[in-house]
């Protein structure tokens, strides 16, 4: 590369779908995960990890062509990326952009690791988790979920 050429990498533009941005570092393949996409999946991905990032350092960025996330997707990705961004483009246009929020208890959504929890038993019961900064309690067992909460989210 000569002196004064551009180093920036060129993503192309989606027409329609979402963009994650300001995902946790290295957190990339567990919002897939999370968002139930797989190495079959006929969704058009780009995938950026540990970019260069002013606010944080480094940084994830999803675009996902064709998909617009559901609530209960972006509760998900708050729980490992709290500081993401969720673009919703149409026809190559934001036409929406807003953070993601934690929620101060998350139903359904992570697994407890306890085996004795009712949670986990065959009762028609719900997980729950009462949010407590970067750790989880689970609301029956009182069980702290206070590493790698990706591994539990159901």
């Amino acid at each position: 590369m000569t002196p004064g050429q551009n180093r920036t990498l060129l993503v192309s533009q989606i027409k329609d779908g979402t963009v994650i941005d300001h995902i946790t570092a290295g957190e990339a393949l567990n919002v897939l995960t999370i968002l139930g996409i797989a190495g079959t999946t006929t969704e058009s991905l780009s995938i950026a990890t540990n970019v260069a990032s002013r606010k944080e350092g480094r940084k994830d960025i999803l675009k996902i062509s064709g998909r617009e996330l559901r609530k209960e997707e972006v509760d998900r990705i708050a729980l490992i990326a709290p500081h993401a961004t969720i673009n919703i483009i149409r026809d190559y246009e934001v036409v929406e952009k807003k953070g993601v929020t934690v929620p101060p208890v998350i139903k359904g959504v992570v697994k407890c690791p306890n085996p004795g929890c009712i949670s986990n038993a065959k009762e028609p019961i719900e997980s729950a988790f009462e949010v407590l900064g970067k750790e989880l309690r689970c609301c029956y067992c009182d069980w702290m979920i206070t590493k790698n909460i990706a591994s539990h989210i159901i």
